[in-house]
């Protein structure tokens, strides 16, 4: 099957006729990448569904007013983040935890995840990039994990692409570090 293209989706949801069949493509098409991006922020499988779900909300309800300014993916990827960032915030704040506080809890309850299946190393890199300050611990999973270009993920963080490089090598400096001293 050939993968249905944004501005197809785009006119596929436009369309009242057709709206719910593009909606269900677009979540066909995005909802493990959007997933996976957010599970790298919250850590936990339940919050990380929680996240996508009020994502696709956000998405649905404004995709009307998608102008077209960047790649439908980069869009959803920066409504992704900022969820993200807000349910963080929403949990470290109900828990009356400062952030560091918080991403060691959040870091506890990923050694206890069920469906968290990975080895030491993996989970080594999971405890150093909690080390990280927020901005670079996103920037370096965009990059590392998502494999995503300094340009789109500026555009995504709202920054220029040279403090996005910038960023990421002093992220990756502090990652190789933590890593040989754990």
């Amino acid at each position: 099957m050939n993968k249905t293209t944004d501005k197809e989706i785009i006119s596929l949801i436009l369309d009242d006729a057709t709206a719910n069949q593009g909606f269900r493509l677009l979540v066909a098409q995005n909802q493990e990448q959007l997933y996976w991006q957010i599970r790298k922020m919250v850590l936990v499988h339940d919050d990380a569904d929680d996240v996508l779900q009020n994502v696709f909300i956000k998405i649905f309800r404004g995709i009307k007013n998608f102008n077209g300014d960047s790649k439908l993916s980069t869009w959803m990827f920066r409504i992704a983040h900022n969820e993200s960032i807000t349910f963080l915030n929403r949990r470290a704040n109900k828990m009356q935890l400062s952030s560091q506080e918080l991403q060691d809890h959040l870091i506890e309850k990923l050694e206890a995840d069920v469906y968290f299946t990975s080895d030491e190393i993996e989970l080594a890199l999971k405890k150093a990039l909690y080390q990280l300050p927020d901005r670079q611990r996103q920037i370096f999973n965009l990059r590392y994990y998502d494999d995503l270009m300094f340009k789109e993920i500026a555009e995504i963080l709202d920054l220029t692409e040279g403090a996005v490089k910038s960023t990421y090598h002093i992220a990756a400096k502090k990652v190789k570090k933590y890593l040989k001293e754990d």
